[in-house]
């Protein structure tokens, strides 16, 4: 069995890879998101990542759908207390932005649909400038105090307003964010690598990028010439336009070929290697694409490996 690993300060300790619930709702029904998180968890998986807004993208979902799928999942399994449940605020239709009574609505909502008394990690989904980090942090440390939320993070924020975040949660003995989820793969460094990471890696905060196979292209499916039938096809086929993209995959294909592994999983071990990385976040439709995923958790690449792919998505 795969050992866990502490998320940075926290005393929540995870599976090296967070299983994305974006999909289910979306382009997974009840039948295949039970059978994907029944054999994640089988695996040894523990560390769910949704939000509140999954998937409102949708015609004739109104946000919440998976939520409510994860939740009727825990309640039929009895497994809530095996399983690190992380959601997020701010872009759910009914409950947009991040002022505190916001926060605090959308968590209640939120609790209700996981049927659960407790979100593990929280995160403000996408930061709002124009509401003060002390009313954000102020509603965040609330929910901590009432034992509605373990612990909080952040996902697409400026470094800046990180910093401010963080010192203001140190200044006033308030709850701190003890993790970060930017947009951060291979062919999508530029978002994390510099001064956001700069400032996660000084507070010790612990990274659980998205978009980890930036949207499939890091699976190797998606090649010139070739068409792939995915409501994400327009999203990864662009990587194809670049010359980074095409760079990218011939590293992986080479990396891959020597450790008899797929592609998608020499992607994910590169991402894992990377300073502050706990976790990376990637989901599967099917039970199919499991496997590659959880393969992460066993690869280990070399030191010239890994500066192979770093030179090549450079």
């Amino acid at each position: 069995m795969t050992p866990l690993r502490k998320l940075g300060p926290s005393d929540l300790e995870i599976f090296p890879l967070a299983l994305g619930g974006n999909v289910f709702g979306w382009t997974a029904d009840e039948a295949h998101s039970f059978a994907v998180l029944d054999a994640y968890t089988a695996a040894g998986g523990n560390f769910i990542d949704t939000a509140d807004s999954y998937s409102a993208w949708v015609d004739g979902n109104e946000g919440g759908e998976s939520e409510t799928l994860i939740g009727s999942w825990l309640k039929k399994r009895g497994n809530r207390a095996d399983v690190v449940l992380a959601t997020k605020v701010s872009q759910h239709p009914r409950y947009p932005g991040l002022s505190g009574a916001n926060i605090k609505a959308a968590a209640d909502a939120s609790l209700r649909r996981l049927g659960t008394d407790r979100i593990d990690l929280y995160y403000t989904h996408f930061d709002k400038p124009e509401v003060p980090v002390e009313e954000i942090i102020g509603a965040l440390d609330e929910l901590v105090r009432a034992g509605k939320v373990r612990h909080i993070a952040a996902s697409n924020i400026s470094p800046e307003r990180l910093r401010e975040s963080l010192e203001f949660s140190d200044r006033e003995g308030l709850a701190r964010y003890v993790a970060l989820q930017p947009h951060y793969n291979l062919v999508s460094r530029d978002t994390y690598e510099g001064p956001l990471h700069d400032v996660a890696s000084r507070a010790g905060l612990a990274a659980v990028p998205y978009f980890a196979l930036a949207s499939g292209f890091l699976t190797g499916k998606y090649r010139p010439g070739t068409s792939v039938d995915s409501a994400r096809a327009a999203g990864a086929g662009k990587h194809l336009d670049s010359e980074r993209g095409i760079r990218v995959l011939a590293a992986l294909d080479e990396v891959a070929e020597a450790h008899g592994a797929p592609v998608a999983t020499v992607a994910l071990a590169w991402l894992a290697a990377q300073p502050t990385v706990a976790a990376p976040i990637a989901s599967a439709r099917t039970v199919e694409q499991l496997p590659a995923l959880l393969g992460v958790a066993d690869l280990v690449l070399t030191e010239g490996e890994l500066a192979k792919l770093t030179k090549a998505s450079a």
